[in-house]
């Protein structure tokens, strides 16, 4: 989007202003902006601002419409964003410094405008996005520092690791694994930011054990809403950090973070299991993840999760988990073909790993024994247990090899309508019957068209404390649903909202409480009632009034508006 053009009387003004308030800290540049004239546009404000920032920080701004076209779309394509309605500019930081000077300058406007911090846009409904407002892009942090290896920096002694907020977790499992050091708990997918997962929550089959990321912190460095920089940990500015974690990044910016680290595993033995039923999947699994070990599998796994198959070539063929090598012979895609169809057509998948090797007490002997157990114990399918050995990092980072494949064949950068659940375990048969042996059944309505996952987690790994809601039970286990679509065809990605509606309308009908993770409503009424509940979204909200009282970070969540009510 072209500059606006700027009267000289506004001009004059404005710039007459800033730079007789304008005070430079090497270490922290200071920038306050007085309201302008009544005669000049939000536009303006904003074109005049930004012209100030590139001349008094390090950043690098830009104004064209490619930039703001690329800043304007996530991973999930399903909101379009048309050329009004892109940010005016967006913002390539060189240090937290540019960042906290950029929230400066929009607090102190008459009209604050909206800024949101974008990793690598993988949010999928607009999240990162900045309608009329500026965007910062993270990456630049680490592109553009005096020392890049400065964003990535392993303590041995400590047994952490500090990251820079827009560092990808795969560079961080790699800088930790060059000490032997590893972080505990992931999500499937390694090409996120830190400060992305740690604005949610960061999950997968770890949980159980270790909880998710954001419980796996030991400190931030955050710039909040009105442009302070504050380092926070559970000792000091306990409140801040607390409310950033799966913050949704409404309170602040991530720029560090320290996560701690153990030593790390050389191996992994992934296994698969697949059942015919529900209940025996769910029993199994809660197993796995029983902390009071009443069980001989209690313990036994490092990473459990579960699958839904509607199509058994979407275990067969699926993005998410693409091994080194097959896990299943054509032999074996013949059986289960005919396993699914006596099924009724839908089938469970059971996924997890053992870890071992190198500073773990796991040998591959230990291995051996643990997989004879579970195959002893648990309720699958007879004949229907698979196996493979793979590294450690092959393991956690087995999505590329998918993403590489449908990258290839055009089929990653596509609408990704996706829903994501947190369900109370009471209900989970109930869900079960009749989302995945009803509502997905309908092949009409747009099928599955990705994978399905299904897997328990024990609650007492989360802090209460933070932003992350989950769903209101009592229960020490709950779980999460993940339909994560891909609309290919056309028409797909209507069908498939419409399904995602329709699994609302069912969880409504039947009286199951449940809780979105990456969450997503049109309307501050639908956050404060359908997602937080009066007593989180007190908490909410105060903390809100105190960290961004002018509501400027990430309106594209649509939580907040400027002015705060």
């Amino acid at each position: 989007m072209a500059r606006a053009t700027t009267t000289t009387v506004a001009l004059c003004f404005l710039l007459s202003y800033v730079f007789s308030v304008l005070t430079v800290d090497p270490h922290r540049p200071t920038l306050a902006v007085s309201p302008p004239p009544p005669t000049a546009s939000s536009s303006v404000v904003i074109d005049d601002i930004i012209r100030v920032l590139a001349d008094t920080t390090a950043a690098r701004i830009r104004t064209d419409a490619e930039a703001t076209a690329r800043a304007s779309t996530d991973f999930g394509t399903n909101v379009t964003v048309d050329e009004a309605r892109r940010p005016a500019a967006v913002f390539y930081p060189s240090c937290a410094a540019d960042i906290a000077a950029l929230l400066r300058a929009s607090s102190a406007s008459a009209s604050p405008f909206p800024i949101s911090a974008r990793g690598r846009g993988h949010s999928t409904r607009g999240q990162a996005t900045a309608p009329g407002g500026v965007v910062i892009d993270m990456a630049s942090l680490a592109g553009r520092h005096s020392s890049a290896a400065s964003r990535l920096a392993v303590s041995v002694v400590g047994s952490y690791i500090d990251a820079g907020g827009e560092q990808l977790w795969v560079d961080v499992l790699h800088a930790a694994l060059a000490h032997g050091l590893t972080p505990r708990s992931w999500t499937d997918y390694l090409r996120l930011t830190v400060g992305g997962t740690l604005s949610n929550a960061g999950i997968s089959g770890q949980a159980f054990r270790h909880g998710p990321q954001i419980s796996n912190v030991l400190e931030l460095d955050v710039v909040t809403g009105t442009g302070e920089v504050v380092t926070c940990s559970k000792h000091k500015d306990a409140d801040l950090f607390d409310a950033v974690l799966g913050g949704l990044g409404q309170f602040g910016i991530i720029t560090r973070a320290r996560i701690p680290l153990a030593p790390a595993p050389a191996r992994a033995r992934w296994v698969r299991l697949l059942y015919t039923g529900a209940a025996d999947l769910t029993t199994d699994q809660e197993r796995f993840i029983d902390e009071r070990g009443g069980s001989a599998l209690a313990g036994l796994m490092d990473y459990v999760e579960g699958s839904v198959l509607t199509d058994f070539q979407g275990l067969i063929g699926s993005w998410r988990s693409q091994p080194p090598s097959s896990f299943y012979s054509a032999a074996d895609a013949k059986r289960i073909a005919a396993l699914a169809k006596d099924a009724g057509g839908v089938l469970y998948c059971l996924e997890g790993a053992l870890y071992y090797g190198s500073a773990g007490d796991r040998t591959a002997a230990d291995v051996d024994k643990g997989v004879e157990v579970l195959v002893r114990e648990l309720r699958y399918a007879p004949g229907f247990a698979f196996a493979q050995d793979v590294s450690y990092v092959q393991f956690l980072d087995r999505v590329s090899a998918g993403e590489g494949k449908l990258r290839g064949e055009g089929l990653w950068d596509v609408p990704h309508p996706w829903l994501n659940l947190f369900l109370p375990r009471s209900r989970i048969l109930d869900f079960a019957a009749g989302v995945f042996h009803g509502v997905l059944l309908r092949r009409d309505d747009g099928g599955a068209g990705g994978p399905v996952l299904v897997y328990p987690m024990n609650r007492g790994k989360w802090d209460g404390a933070t932003s992350a809601v989950l769903p209101d039970d009592e229960d020490g286990v709950f779980y999460t649903v993940g339909i994560l679509r891909s609309a290919v065809a056309d028409g797909d990605l209507r069908r498939m909202e419409e399904q995602n509606a329709e699994v609302a309308r069912f969880c409504e009908a039947a009286g199951i409480p449940c809780t979105q993770y990456l969450p997503y409503y049109a309307t501050q009424a639908e956050w404060a009632a359908r997602h937080f509940g009066p007593r989180r979204w007190d908490t909410f909200l105060r903390r809100k009034r105190k960290y961004d009282p002018m509501a400027i970070l990430s309106r594209g969540q649509r939580i907040f508006s400027y002015p705060l009510a």
